[in-house]
């Protein structure tokens, strides 16, 4: 009998080594937090193409948007294998709109027309700084978003983030870049302010240093706050779909630096929370 169970507990424990081996082997899975399939005037990579990029690179979760919406339309419609798609609204029709739009009341119907497609989880990626957030535009958008439960997302420095929470305190932000150089201190506090405030780090300097390893400063921010970070790609221009491994290779090289737990929430954890289905 004893031998037996010893000889079954082996059998088990080689298993489980043998698959820890196995996913080990595997880069971490990533959800792009931030990504832009724009088709002004055409798409930089058809949607298969767009697919086995993602695939190719573990992405398994996207937060896609568009200018105009056409593209998340596609994203969305091809219902990929492997892929969680999370739609936002972007109130752009075309790139000067980011200008203007928070001075433009036919933005707010362009958001509240595409929201009756009934599958969107938030408005954004939006451009917004200091006190142009103040526009009554603005806030019927904030409005509008925390009525039918969405998220913001929002390319935004502090003061205009701080306008946007005032506009209304059940705002959930998903903070574009995360101030892009603004201090780790300042991030911290902004953080502590306000429980529903996410920070996107896509071109945010500062978390690696020269010799690309983790800064004190940003590891102890993830440390402190390990719920409250995701990535993303930000393919606003070609470029940028044509250096998407080097983005994900880049992001993996510095989550590898942290603790497996808290590297695996920043990596995709913290957004298939945010946009479990509901």
């Amino acid at each position: 009998m004893f031998r037996s169970v010893t000889r079954a507990g082996c059998v088990l424990a080689l298993a489980m080594v043998a698959s820890f081996t196995a996913y080990a082997g595997e880069p971490i899975e990533i959800f792009d937090a931030h990504l832009h399939y724009n088709w002004e005037p055409k798409p930089f990579y058809q949607p298969d193409e767009v697919l086995a990029l993602l695939k190719r690179n573990r992405v398994t979760g996207i937060l896609a948007t568009s200018r105009p919406n056409t593209g998340t339309h596609v994203l969305v419609d091809a219902k990929a294998e492997g892929l969680q798609v999370v739609p936002f609204i972007r109130p752009y029709r075309v790139r000067p709109d980011i200008q203007t739009w928070f001075n433009d009341p036919t933005i707010f119907d362009l958001v509240k027309d595409e929201f009756k497609r009934g599958y969107y989880r938030g408005i954004g990626e939006f451009h917004l700084s200091g006190k142009a957030a103040e526009s009554e535009w603005v806030k019927k958008v904030v409005d509008f978003a925390v009525a039918n439960d969405l998220y913001l997302h929002a390319h935004s420095d502090a003061e205009a983030v701080d306008i946007l929470m005032r506009h209304n305190p059940r705002a959930r932000i998903i903070w574009a870049h995360t101030g892009f150089g603004l201090a780790t201190e300042s991030v911290a506090a902004m953080l502590s302010k306000y429980p529903k405030l996410w920070g996107e780090l896509s071109y945010r300097s500062g978390i690696v240093d020269g010799a690309g390893a983790l800064t004190a400063e940003w590891r102890a921010l993830f440390e402190r706050y390990p719920d409250r970070f995701l990535l993303g790609s930000d393919t606003w221009i070609p470029e940028r779909w044509a250096s998407y491994s080097e983005i994900m290779a880049g992001y993996r090289a510095w989550l590898d630096q942290l603790p497996p737990d808290i590297a695996a929430r920043i990596a995709y954890r913290n957004a298939r929370t945010m946009f479990a289905a509901r």
